[in-house]
C-alpha cells in the first residue's frame, strides 16, 4: 500500500470499536442518512430505525392492499427476510428480500408492496442486495438458484446473477457468479463491482464496465484471486480515497482493496480451528448446517457488511448476521457518499 493511501499502517482493534443499537435480530445491511440516523434490516420482518439520540424503532412490513388475498399475504408475512437495503428518491426503501425472493419498497411507516417477483416469467431465486445509482437505476443480485442457501455454499456453482430493474421488469446483464453478493459502483460509475462469496479457489471481487444503457462486460477480478483462509466476501463499500472495504462473512475479517489491487487485512476475530473445519468441508462440497454455524464470533459474528456514515463520513458501522448490535469504529478517511446522501428527503 502506498505512504499516501490514509490506511497505509491503519488496521482495526477490539478497543476501537463502539457500539449502537439493542436487541437487533440479524441487522445485515445499514443504510446511515446525513442526520445521523441508521436503518438496518431486521429478521423479525422489517427495518429497525435507530435515531440520532440513540432511541430505536422497529419498523414491520405490512402490505399495502396489493397482494392478492391468501396464497400472497401468506407467503409475505411468514417468509420475509430483508436482506439488502437501499434508498429510493423518494425515501422510501428498497429490500431485496431473501425469505420471499423478491424486490419490494418499504415506506418509511411499513407498507410495502412487491416491486417484482419474477424475471422472464421465472421466479427470481434468492434475492441479496439491491443497489440505486445516480442514474437512478436499480440493480439487484440473486445469489443461487437454489431454495436453501447452503446447498450453493460449494465451489462449482455458477449459478448466480445481476439484474437491472428499469421500473416495470428486471434483465440479466452478468450471469454465471458464484454466490452473488453486495455490489458497488466506483466514484464515476465506470465500474460495477461485484462479490463473489465462494469459487473453486475461494471468494473474490470482480467487476465489470458499464456503459450508459446498463450493459456490463468485461469481467476480471480486482484485488487479489485468493485471500487464504476464510475467504468468503460478503459486503463492499468505497471510501473516498478509491479502497474498496470488505467483509469476509464465516470469518469475521475486514479487509480492504486499494486502488493498485492490493489485498489487506484490517480486522480478524474468526475462529481460525473452525474456519479451517469450514474450508475443508467447502472444498470437499460437503458443508453442512453444524461446521457452519459453528463459525462466527467477536463482536460482530458473521461479518456481513461496513457502511460509512455520520457527519464526516468517517463512521464505519459493521453489519452481521448473528449480532444483536451494530460496531463501529472511526476510519482515517471519509466513505465515499452514497447516491442518497445529497438528495434530501421529499416530504
Amino acid at each position: 500500500m502506498r505512504r499516501d493511501n490514509p490506511l497505509y499502517g491503519f488496521s482495526i482493534q477490539p478497543e476501537d470499536l463502539h457500539y449502537v443499537g439493542h436487541d437487533l435480530q440479524r441487522p445485515e445491511c445499514i443504510l446511515a442518512e446525513p442526520d445521523g440516523s441508521l436503518w438496518a434490516a431486521d429478521a423479525r420482518g422489517g427495518v429497525v430505525h435507530i435515531r440520532p439520540d440513540g432511541s430505536q424503532q422497529i419498523i414491520t412490513q405490512k402490505h399495502d392492499g396489493g397482494l392478492k388475498p391468501d396464497k400472497d399475504v401468506d407467503r409475505f408475512f411468514n417468509g420475509t427476510l430483508p436482506n439488502g437495503l437501499a434508498f429510493a428518491r423518494s425515501g422510501d426503501i428498497l429490500i431485496s428480500n431473501f425469505g420471499t425472493d423478491c424486490l419490494e419498497i418499504m415506506r418509511r411507516t411499513g407498507e410495502t408492496r412487491v416491486l417484482v417477483d419474477t424475471i422472464d416469467g421465472k421466479p427470481i431465486g434468492k434475492v441479496n442486495f439491491v443497489l440505486r445509482d445516480s442514474r437512478d437505476r436499480v440493480w439487484i443480485t440473486v445469489t443461487t438458484m437454489k431454495k436453501n442457501w447452503i446447498d450453493a455454499l460449494v465451489p462449482d456453482l455458477d449459478d448466480g446473477y445481476i439484474a437491472l430493474y428499469d421500473g416495470r421488469s428486471l434483465r440479466v446483464v452478468a450471469d454465471g457468479l458464484h454466490f452473488t453478493n453486495e455490489v458497488r459502483f466506483d466514484a464515476r460509475e465506470e465500474y460495477l463491482y461485484c462479490v463473489e462469496t465462494v469459487g473453486v479457489r475461494g471468494g473474490r471481487v470482480v467487476r465489470f464496465r458499464c456503459d450508459g444503457q446498463g450493459n456490463l462486460s468485461g469481467k476480471e477480478v480486482y484485488g487479489p484471486s485468493e485471500w487464504g483462509q476464510g475467504a468468503y466476501p460478503d459486503g463492499i463499500a468505497f471510501d473516498s480515497y478509491g479502497n474498496l472495504w470488505g467483509t469476509m462473512v464465516y470469518s469475521d475479517k475486514i479487509f480492504v482493496i486499494d486502488p493498485d489491487g492490493e489485498g489487506t487485512i484490517l480486522f480478524d476475530a474468526g475462529d481460525h480451528e473452525k474456519v479451517q473445519a469450514l474450508d475443508d468441508a467447502f472444498y470437499a462440497s460437503r458443508v453442512t448446517n453444524e461446521i457452519l454455524f459453528a463459525t462466527g464470533r467477536g463482536p460482530a459474528p458473521w461479518t456481513a457488511s461496513v457502511c460509512f456514515g455520520g457527519p464526516d463520513l468517517r463512521n464505519v458501522y459493521i453489519g452481521s448476521l448473528r449480532a444483536t448490535n451494530i460496531p463501529w469504529f472511526r476510519a482515517p478517511v471519509a466513505g465515499l457518499p452514497m447516491v442518497h446522501w445529497n438528495e434530501g428527503r421529499k416530504p
